[in-house]
């Protein structure tokens, strides 16, 4: 994923989920996903995937037990 996608995604989920403080940031030594953060607060990874020339994007994002209390 280059800089111009990252910059596209995170527009996005900023619009989606009214949050400005969202960040897309580049992972080092991968090419092929991103991290996202909220702040400083690193929530999850975004994927791309590219099968079958049908490009699309996968947000993962891990919720501990821990922070549900």
């Amino acid at each position: 994923m280059d800089k111009a996608v990252h910059v596209k995604i995170e527009q996005y989920l900023r619009k989606t989920f009214g949050n400005q403080t969202i960040r897309v940031v580049a992972r080092p030594k991968k090419t092929d996903s991103a991290e996202v953060y909220v702040g400083d607060e690193f929530i999850g990874v975004l994927y791309e995937d590219d099968e079958d020339d049908d490009r699309c994007y996968n947000f993962n994002m891990a919720i501990l037990d821990a922070d549900l209390s």
